[in-house]
């Protein structure tokens, strides 16, 4: 039963032990990463905050320009009487405004702090938990700004947080708890015609480097 773990922590510090050969500079890398996200807040009565998990890869274009592609799905309470579900799915590009080099080549440094910008196509759900007919739905576009860093666990282990504040333009949905003698519901319209709403995400990511294209 010892022989496990003493086994997986050799595996591991051998993986992140590897060195990471590179064709000419950092532009071609291909990673893959899984991650957390956490809204902050969002519109239409919900009171928690929203949590979620999803999966990203990068690709890097150059020595300063990443890009990243993700998808996440979050979900968020409504006052214990709904729930409301997110699913997000775009991409954004990372830019690094300052890299240490030694010799005309980008090093390895601890902290690789960077600004991003992107866009996603979002698709929400408001439903009631007691009666599941009662719901609605919609699709929204949306554009995200924020910044972040990469903490180098090795040459090919990242973990990356970021934060980022995301527009959504849409139908806006409200989602509001009525409270009777027989107890609470949710409430839920539909604003036809175009609305913004926003919240603010930070996300968590570990992120692995799978090869250098070019």
């Amino acid at each position: 039963m010892e022989t496990f773990p003493v086994g997986f922590l050799v595996i591991n510090s051998q993986l992140h032990a590897q060195n990471f050969p590179l064709k000419k500079n950092e532009s071609g890398i291909f990673q893959l990463g899984a991650r957390s996200t956490t809204s902050m807040f969002n519109d239409g009565g919900t009171d928690n905050f929203g949590l979620g998990i999803g999966g990203q890869f990068r690709l890097q274009l150059a020595e300063q320009i990443n890009t990243d592609w993700f998808f996440d799905y979050l979900t968020s309470d409504i006052g214990n009487v709904g729930n409301r579900s997110d699913y997000h799915i775009g991409w954004s590009v990372l830019f690094y405004p300052y890299l240490k080099k030694e010799n005309d080549v980008v090093k390895t440094t601890l902290l690789k702090p960077f600004i991003l910008a992107g866009h996603c196509f979002d698709y929400s759900r408001f439903v009631e938990n007691k009666n599941i007919s009662n719901l609605q739905e919609r699709w929204s576009s949306a554009v995200q700004a924020g910044i972040g860093t990469h903490i180098n666990l090795s040459k090919r282990l990242d973990l990356t947080i970021m934060t980022q504040y995301m527009i959504h333009l849409g139908n806006h949905i409200h989602a509001d708890v009525v409270s009777n003698s027989t107890g609470s519901s949710l409430y839920i319209s539909e604003e036809h015609g175009a609305s913004l709403e926003g919240h603010l995400l930070t996300t968590i990511s570990i992120n692995y480097k799978i090869a250098d294209l070019w």
